[in-house]
């Protein structure tokens, strides 16, 4: 079953710092859609919250009345978060979807639904929990993905991503689950993070250059980027 990856603790093997590198990275990105649509939520609720740092960096940034809550299925990830608590910032080992208790006025689910078997069933079942949510998607599918022989099967067998989205049928899922979409944009993961990957580093200026030129074509044609979406 797909879960046994995050709780048998084979997903920290493959990623052993649960991608904390990309955490402040996100928690910008976050603030800055918050910023915009001139939001300020006082309790919020990060879904599949791995090591907790994007929370941590939130929490930072935001009024001093703010109260976070991470939830993960993995007890590894929470292991890793516990030592980022405070008196603030409490980590749940559980299923949100089973939280009866709290509503949030932000949900943040980040990365989190190409990694669900189900993962329509899941945004329906979290809607309700909090006024506004922020999703943020990895872009997977793009022509470049699509034509290399291993472009997608690799990014399944070492993030375990099941499922592969454009901003169109990113934006359609969320709609389909009855969600009204408030903003969006994309965000430049593969440009703006740092990388090892000579493939990566040499897509750097192309994509950089047909971005400037068309959003959507450059995201269509060489992938790198996700989608930010603030949703109620």
């Amino acid at each position: 079953m797909p879960d046994e990856l995050y709780t048998s603790g084979e997903y920290l093997q493959l990623n052993p710092t649960w991608h904390v590198e990309e955490s402040s990275w996100k928690a910008k990105h976050v603030y800055r859609m918050l910023a915009r649509n001139r939001l300020t939520p006082t309790t919020v609720c990060e879904v599949g919250c791995g090591a907790g740092e994007v929370l941590r960096q939130l929490q930072m940034r935001m009024p001093e009345n703010s109260m976070f809550w991470g939830y993960d299925i993995s007890p590894q990830a929470i292991a890793l978060a516990e030592g980022r608590a405070n008196d603030r910032l409490q980590f749940v080992l559980a299923d949100v979807r089973q939280e009866d208790t709290r509503l949030f006025d932000l949900i943040l689910v980040l990365d989190v639904i190409e990694h669900l078997e189900d993962y329509q069933s899941f945004l329906r079942e979290i809607r309700l929990k909090g006024r506004y949510k922020v999703f943020h998607i990895p872009l997977d599918l793009s022509a470049q993905t699509v034509l290399r022989t291993r472009g997608l099967s690799s990014v399944r067998k070492t993030y375990g991503h099941l499922h592969y989205f454009t901003k169109e049928t990113a934006l359609l899922a969320l709609q389909d689950a009855g969600y009204y979409i408030l903003d969006h944009c994309y965000t430049p993961r593969a440009i703006e993070e740092p990388t090892h990957e000579v493939k990566r580093e040499l897509l750097k200026l192309p994509r950089k250059f047909l971005f400037s030129i068309h959003n959507d074509f450059a995201a269509h044609l060489l992938g790198g980027w996700s989608l930010l979406v603030l949703a109620r």
